[in-house]
């Protein structure tokens, strides 16, 4: 009899237990999903997490299996109501919006953005850019020996270009089949070279993207230096525009959305290919977050995106098959 009671009290005391680790993994994905449903990105660890949203399904998943031998039925609930949530959210990300930009075909333009990782994929990249002919780069992390390196071997085919010399990930370049016209850029801790570009006689802005990853301690900063690519865009809103690079954010991100409230679309959404992963690359294309993107104003239709694995960079590199309409 007294091995019985003993083996019910270990009995109970494990079914406390799983009750207990369910509802503390529920709680952490509540948080997450509350942030994403207040619109905001909160604060640390919050704004990290929420770069993996799609797997935030797995802890659910596992809060639900302990919960059901527990027969934690309120916890059972809980983990059906927060999987319905995260797959909300995860769905209306490939809803693009906007229709189709009005007008004929004025120009069709091949756009790759590629964080090199402080130069080191540079040798990478080149056969990547002859082979696929681009008619815009963006390079980010791209230092002195990265541009030197860059127009050295293309200077003939990309003769315009907007670059912020610099070391380590501060250094970045823009290169250009089309006459540029340099602007000030954005202002950031890492390099944002922006341009006016001549296409076919219109004036397409141009912008490389790369502020401070949401990293513990510098938040805030993340914070405001999307706000500035936001002001950015939202600048001039009847001109056609390209924003790319890397943007250290996702869609489910309420700062990255708040640049695509100014009338950005983001192009692989465009093309069908939104929630491919570009960072880590090492984990990609199974796990990740897509961090790097090519935004587009209405002006513009995608008609492809491919997200393209270089050695030496913890990147996967974006290139982009777009069409600018005379009439977007």
């Amino acid at each position: 009899m007294g091995t019985g009671v003993a083996r019910a009290g270990r009995a109970a005391g494990a079914t406390r237990a799983a009750a207990w680790c369910a509802g503390l993994l529920l709680l952490g994905v509540s948080v997450v999903v509350g942030c994403r449903a207040a619109d905001t990105d909160g604060v640390t660890p919050v704004p990290q997490l929420l770069a993996f949203l799609p797997w935030l399904l797995a802890p659910t998943a596992l809060g639900l299996l302990l919960a059901l031998p527990a027969r934690w039925w309120p916890g059972v609930a809980w983990a059906v109501v927060l999987a319905g949530l995260l797959a909300w959210y995860v769905e209306p990300y490939g809803a693009p919006g906007g229709g189709e930009p009005h007008g004929p075909a004025l120009a069709r333009l091949r756009v790759l953005t590629s964080n090199v990782e402080f130069g080191r994929a540079t040798g990478s990249l080149v056969p990547v850019i002859r082979s696929l002919n681009p008619d815009i780069v963006f390079v980010e992390e791209c230092e002195y020996g990265c541009q030197d390196t860059l127009v050295r071997e293309f200077g003939a085919v990309y003769p315009h270009r907007a670059a912020v010399r610099a070391d380590g990930s501060t250094g970045s370049l823009l290169l250009s089949r089309f006459p540029l016209t340099a602007t000030a850029g954005v202002p950031g801790t890492m390099g944002m070279p922006g341009a006016v570009a001549d296409v076919h006689g219109r004036a397409v802005r141009l912008q490389l993207a790369h502020p401070m990853p949401p990293l513990p301690g510098q938040v805030a900063l993340w914070r405001r230096e999307l706000a500035r690519l936001r002001d950015w865009s939202a600048a001039d809103r009847s001109a056609p525009t390209i924003l790319a690079g890397d943007f250290n954010a996702t869609e489910d991100h309420a700062a990255f959305r708040r640049i695509l409230g100014t009338g950005l679309r983001d192009a692989a959404r465009l093309a069908g290919d939104e929630r491919a992963p570009s960072w880590p690359a090492g984990a990609a294309p199974a796990l990740g977050a897509q961090i790097d993107h090519v935004l587009v104003s209405a002006d513009f239709s995608a008609r492809g995106a491919r997200f393209l694995r270089l050695a030496h960079t913890d990147h996967r590199a974006l290139l982009t098959d777009l069409t600018l309409h005379e009439g977007g």
